[in-house]
């Protein structure tokens, strides 16, 4: 028998600090200016970082919680949602860009908690998903004067086509999961 694992634990800090950043992103890439920029290119790639960091360490070192099952994903969305409504707003990231994740996300979240309450981990496709965002977002928050126009639009339709294929995909196997079989467990199957 495994020891309970209390909610202070590595993994939990940082899924924590991520959603602390959030805001401070906000506040610095609202502000303006180069300088205000680099420095919300900073906090997002720490931010990003911390992501990576949490489920590793929650799983290497035996600190699976129930919080973190539910926090790590909502720290998630909150990072990724107020970066892209943001940049929306200013008028740099298409709207439909903004809307079609954001839907994914959401959706998909409540669907992950409808279906199974939270998975182990992320398949490929959420993997590649996250990185395209992540990646699409920094060359989108980086100074006018540093970043390549071609390179952050063909970044963010990167990330749109996986976005939407990864929510299919997860449609698919949810609705796999709901038909009564002899199979493995939604646990195991279902990903993000």
């Amino acid at each position: 028998m495994t020891p309970e694992v209390g909610l202070w634990n590595v993994a939990n800090v940082l899924t924590m600090a991520r959603i602390v950043l959030v805001p401070v992103f906000v506040a610095c890439l609202l502000a303006g200016g180069t300088a205000w920029r680099l420095i919300a290119l900073a906090i997002f790639c720490v931010a990003s970082l911390t992501d990576l960091l949490d489920g590793r360490l929650a799983r290497s070192r035996g600190l699976v919680t129930d919080f973190g099952k539910i926090a790590d994903p909502v720290a998630d969305k909150a990072l990724t949602g107020a970066a892209l409504i943001c940049l929306s707003a200013l008028g740099e990231l298409p709207w439909w860009v903004t809307g079609v994740i954001m839907f994914r996300e959401l959706g998909v979240t409540v669907l992950r908690l409808v279906v199974i309450a939270g998975c182990d981990s992320a398949s490929r496709g959420g993997k590649a998903k996250t990185l395209l965002q992540v990646i699409a977002i920094c060359l989108y928050v980086l100074p006018d004067s540093l970043s390549r126009p071609a390179s952050s639009a063909g970044s963010s339709c990167g990330g749109v086509v996986v976005t939407v294929v990864t929510g299919v995909d997860y449609v698919l196997q949810a609705m796999r999961l709901r038909r009564p079989t002899d199979g493995p467990s939604p646990r195991t199957v279902l990903s993000q």
